[in-house]
């Protein structure tokens, strides 16, 4: 295929920030109907080369042609103008509207309501994603929620659909639907350029494939000639390691949860209703689901940031229901939100400072009641090494770090307490197979070392890797946790969906 038979051109793109090129001469194209992957681990360089091709910024070097055209946005409205689209992997979107509402506001004339309302229904059918554009936005699911976010950039007629992350918050089920309908838009000519640590996702959908490391390209292949494994590895530069479960045996129950019920914490948010199981010392617990169903409150609960009415939480017998999270974390339960900034660590904030904010309880980080700042700086500094934090120090402010690195290191900072029951929720989210498994073995050697881990996670193979046993969570309600080897991915889709009959199995698979 020629030059002129391509849709997207780049050629030499260069970008650096204070300490690091983000991007180091990254030259590759994309035809019309072709599925383009971008791989490479977190701080590859990924999310820069497509916030240059967005118009969100500008590059230091090289050029782009789109169309057979120089092709140099100045920000994102003349790139949808040029007819480039862009998917993002957090959603912008107004949960006090409805989903008319929100499609207009993203374009740049939107037409009448009743006529907007009109085309959002033709294109929903036309591509398969079902939508209501009367329904508000804070009442639909994740799946839903993103279809908002796609059907607004298809209402554009893009020639280009940059796609981040997209089946991160999506069911089996969604991620078939969402796969119909990118393959449909190729097939009527709209090339798609596609990031995803989900390297079979890769495998099945993708044509083409750029690998970056280090803000360079240093491979290109097809996807589908290749396992998910050697993927992974052109990614790292290095063979992966294999995650280790052995060495792991049930102990007693450490943690005793019982009819656990919270009201929502905001309008749209979901109530959790009558929480009920056990967690045993040496066992990993996952709890799937999908985003919007209770996760980030079970986590709130568990971890004392909202407590619950006396007898619904028990610590090895000892009722903490109405303890608060330093309180809890003295006891030995430590949690690890899925917010990495904002929540699990503060953005602007070094990660010493980081180290601080969670570590004083459990570990020596004061002296005669002041901060200690050498044992401070020296366990983030214990946590950047243990964990592969790349990081030129603990000096370094949290949002300057990839987000696999930053996860890298609240994992680390919470792990390196010795926890005796440590809940993490979406421990891998966003992370690439390296960090993954470098996460994931982390988790499971804390198990093997004796805490009780729970892992709550929209990724069910990740939960099929690590977990013993897996409960799902549907509408704030919890199953019958089930041990992970006898399941299959149907009782797993029913249990996802709400079939919570099922008695619950003591102990490990």
């Amino acid at each position: 295929m020629t030059a002129t038979d391509k849709l997207l051109i780049v050629e030499g793109l260069s970008k650096a920030y204070p300490g690091v090129k983000a991007n180091d001469a990254v030259s590759f194209s994309v035809a019309p109907g072709e599925v383009h992957a971008l791989l490479g681990e977190n701080g590859a360089g990924k999310s820069t080369l497509v916030k240059m091709i967005y118009g969100l910024v500008a590059p230091d070097q090289g050029r782009m042609v789109l169309a057979g055209a120089p092709y140099a946005p100045a920000d994102p409205h003349a790139a949808r103008m040029a007819g480039v689209a862009m998917v993002f992997q957090h959603f912008s979107l107004f949960e006090a509207l409805n989903v008319a509402e929100n499609v207009a506001l993203g374009m740049e004339n939107p037409p009448p309501m009743r006529q907007l309302a009109a085309r959002i229904r033709q294109v929903s059918q036309t591509y398969g994603l079902p939508l209501d554009p009367a329904r508000i936005v804070g009442d639909l699911s994740a799946g839903e929620r993103q279809r908002v976010e796609i059907i607004r950039c298809l209402l554009q007629e893009p020639r280009l659909l940059i796609m981040d992350e997209p089946t991160s918050v999506l069911t089996p089920q969604e991620v078939e639907i969402l796969f119909g309908t990118l393959r449909k838009l190729s097939a009527e000519g709209t090339a798609i350029l596609y990031i995803s640590h989900k390297l079979e996702e890769i495998r099945s959908l993708c044509d083409q494939a750029t690998i970056l490391r280090g803000g360079r390209v240093v491979a290109t292949c097809v996807p589908a000639e290749r396992t998910a494994r050697e993927l992974a590895e052109m990614m790292v530069g290095a063979e992966l390691k294999l995650t280790d479960r052995a060495g792991r045996q049930a102990g007693a129950v450490v943690l005793r949860v019982t009819g656990l019920s919270l009201p929502p914490a905001t309008p749209f948010g979901p109530s959790l209703k009558e929480v009920t199981f056990d967690l045993r010392a040496g066992e990993v617990l996952g709890i799937g689901g999908v985003a919007g169903n209770g996760q980030e409150e079970l986590l709130a609960a568990l971890s004392g940031e909202r407590p619950g009415r006396p007898g619904t939480v028990l610590l090895e017998g000892a009722d903490i229901a109405a303890l608060g999270p330093n309180a809890r974390r003295a006891r030995g339960l430590l949690a690890a939100p899925e917010e990495r900034l904002g929540h699990a660590a503060a953005p602007d904030m070094s990660l010493t400072e980081n180290a601080i904010l969670t570590g004083t309880v459990r570990k020596p980080l004061t002296r005669k009641g002041f901060l200690d700042m050498g044992a401070a700086r020296a366990f983030a500094r214990e946590v950047i090494s243990a964990f592969d934090v790349r990081t030129p120090g603990p000096e370094v402010a949290a949002r300057a770090l990839s987000g696999g690195n930053l996860q890298k290191f609240v994992i680390g900072r919470e792990v390196l307490q010795s926890p005796r029951v440590l809940v993490v929720n979406q421990p891998t989210w966003g992370v690439d197979a390296a960090a993954s498994a470098a996460i994931r073995q982390a988790l499971l050697d804390l198990a093997a070392q004796g805490a009780a881990v729970i892992v709550i996670s929209q990724d069910l193979d990740e939960l099929m890797e690590i977990a013993d046993r897996f409960a799902a969570l549907n509408e704030g309600r919890l199953s019958a946790p089930r041990p992970t080897a006898a399941l299959t991915l149907e009782e797993v889709g029913l249990m996802l969906g709400g079939a919570h009959g099922m008695k619950p199995v003591e102990g490990m698979a």
